[in-house]
């Protein structure tokens, strides 16, 4: 009987290998996994709910994939490139680092302001660029550049400064695993001591933008 309860995977690989409908596949093998495990059709439902309802913040990122392509078309990335030609004492580092402190700053306070799809290619990666371009065109090689730099900027914004917020999913998440093995931790701890790394870990950004910006101005001295 309990071999039975595996239906539900052998659902979803006959569904998936023949192209139905990923959302109808995933429900039915539920269903089949839930009716053959001695769970009622109404309790299936009660279930798949609360699911829904727990969970429904985390669907509201597929929102933002069409979101930004709809503002792309429309002109978003002009109007970013438009904007940094008239400040022509930006460069492609000080973008950088202002990006990466707010995103530093947003974080802290528990503000989702990042993403590589949603800043970084629509945003950040075509203003640094229209900076690197005000006193002469970029090389191939450069624009590469720019976008490894941008990415890098969201990265490390990322991944040291995720846990400055004291409700944040990686901190509760360290929290509740170190409690399991026995070590209790505050999260209110973690984030203290995320401070510091985030701190530093912007000041070599700084350092590195800065260095980035005087190789590009060589580069276009030559």
């Amino acid at each position: 009987m309990e071999y039975l309860s595996l239906l539900g995977i052998v659902v979803i690989v006959v569904g998936f290998a023949l192209g139905l409908d990923t959302i109808a596949v995933v429900v039915i093998a539920a269903l089949i996994t839930a009716l053959v495990s001695g769970i009622d059709f109404t309790s299936f439902l009660t279930i798949l709910g609360k699911g829904f309802m727990d969970n429904r913040m985390v669907s509201l990122f597929f929102l933002t994939l069409p979101t930004i392509g709809i503002l792309e078309r429309h002109g978003l990335k002009q109007v970013a490139v438009n904007l940094i030609k008239k400040m022509k004492k930006l460069t492609p580092g000080r973008i950088f680092d202002i990006y990466q402190a707010i995103r530093e700053i947003a974080g802290a306070f528990g503000i989702s302001l990042q993403g590589h799809v949603q800043f970084i290619a629509p945003l950040i990666n075509p203003m640094a660029q229209a900076a690197g371009k005000v006193n002469s065109e970029l090389t191939p090689l450069e624009v590469d550049q720019i976008k490894g730099r941008a990415a890098a900027t969201e990265n490390f914004g990322n991944f040291f400064a995720q846990n400055l917020f004291v409700a944040s999913s990686s901190v509760l998440l360290i929290a509740s695993t170190m409690k399991s093995l026995g070590h209790p931790v505050d999260p209110a701890g973690i984030v203290l001591y995320t401070f510091p790394v985030a701190i530093i870990s912007y000041i070599l950004c700084l350092f590195y933008n800065h260095s980035f910006d005087q190789k590009l101005m060589k580069s276009k001295e030559k």
